[in-house]
């Protein structure tokens, strides 16, 4: 029998390696994570041994070696995506890098609506924990940031496009600001925005366009409310916007819109500037864009409020003057309207 020794020599080694196989195989393999479902975050600009070590903690792989290991082989140590991942219970050593892998992190479904400003805009963020809203806000409003992404002005408001967004939680302001101009910037590069009627600029066009959006609820009013501002600005007349006039005082501003406030210098208030407003107010979309840059034709200078969410449009003042003592001096004409009334004629005309 000694005369096979060489043969166990031989076979030990195979039966090691044969075993150390088995034993890779099942790590990789068939070990599956068997806890409560956990929420895993790969953090922006983590490295991978960072992830590692905290996937291997939490019990989330059967081995931080042979993780290690398999991502170095298969060259995917920098393919992780930031993001948070649904870790469920089976999910295998292939699975969990098919999953960081993927970039199918959770999401939250953000909508931002048309007429939002910048700061509206970050409290809508923030309320889904998409954002920071003080991060979201400090970015938004610094020049240099702005600069950087080709817009020539102070805020970046009126480039937040009016979308519903699919976010990864804690997503960085930068991030998603670059989202929404990228978005901005789809929507619009059909669009020739320095071929308007009174040769605007691309920004000056986006400028109005956010006044145009705040002024109507009314869609089909947009072109001719835009319409009005041209022929003021042509007439060389105050554009005497009360939306403007609030959002220069936007961070004390409390719901009441008060005559010291239109008496108030500001940048924006178009009662005591002429021209347009210093940058836009809000971010509208491509409807009152397109409304500025294809008004419609009419003598109107003046519209006034009917209430509902729709106006009444004047050619001289004193015209203008009898619409404002019928719908805005007459407590009766006012009571039981409201704006409201109008999105449900709109869902009622659209089911």
């Amino acid at each position: 029998m000694t005369r096979y020794w060489w043969v166990f020599l031989l076979a030990a080694p195979l039966f090691a390696i044969l075993l150390a196989g088995v034993k890779v195989y099942y790590s990789i393999q068939i070990w599956e994570y068997q806890g409560p479902e956990v929420v895993f975050e790969v953090r922006p600009g983590e490295g991978f041994s960072s992830i590692n070590s905290r996937l291997s903690k939490q019990e989330l792989i059967s081995s931080a070696k042979l993780f290690h290991r398999y991502a170095q082989i298969n060259d995917l140590m920098t393919k992780f995506k930031a993001g948070q991942y649904q870790i469920t219970p089976g999910t295998n050593m292939i699975k969990m890098f098919d999953l960081l892998i993927s970039g199918k992190a959770i999401t939250v479904d953000v909508t931002i609506p048309e007429g939002k400003n910048l700061f509206e805009v970050a409290e809508i963020v923030s309320k889904t924990g998409a954002c920071s809203k003080e991060e979201f806000i400090k970015l938004a409003t610094d020049p240099k940031f702005v600069k950087s992404l080709g817009i020539d002005a102070e805020r970046i408001e009126g480039y937040l496009y009016p979308e519903t967004y699919k976010l990864n939680p804690n997503t960085p302001a930068e991030t998603l600001i670059k989202t929404m101009l990228s978005v901005y910037k789809s929507k619009t590069e059909e669009l020739n925005l320095d071929q308007n009627p009174i040769g605007l600029t691309s920004h000056e066009v986006i400028i109005l366009a956010s006044v145009v959006e705040k002024e109507t609820g009314a869609k089909e009013e947009r072109p001719k409310i835009a319409g009005v501002f041209i022929n003021r600005l042509k007439k060389r007349m105050r554009l005497q916007s009360d939306p403007t006039t609030i959002y220069g005082i936007w961070e004390e501003y409390n719901g009441n819109l008060r005559k010291k406030d239109l008496l108030e210098y500001t940048p924006y208030n178009t009662y005591k500037i002429p021209g347009l407003p210093k940058g836009p107010i809000s971010n509208p979309g491509i409807e009152s864009i397109k409304a500025v840059l294809q008004p419609e034709e009419h003598k109107y200078l003046y519209f006034v409020s009917q209430n509902d969410g729709t106006h009444i449009f004047s050619e001289t003042y004193s015209k203008h003057n009898e619409a404002v003592n019928t719908f805005q001096k007459n407590s009766r004409n006012r009571q039981g309207k409201s704006w409201r009334d109008l999105k449900k004629k709109s869902n009622e005309a659209n089911p």
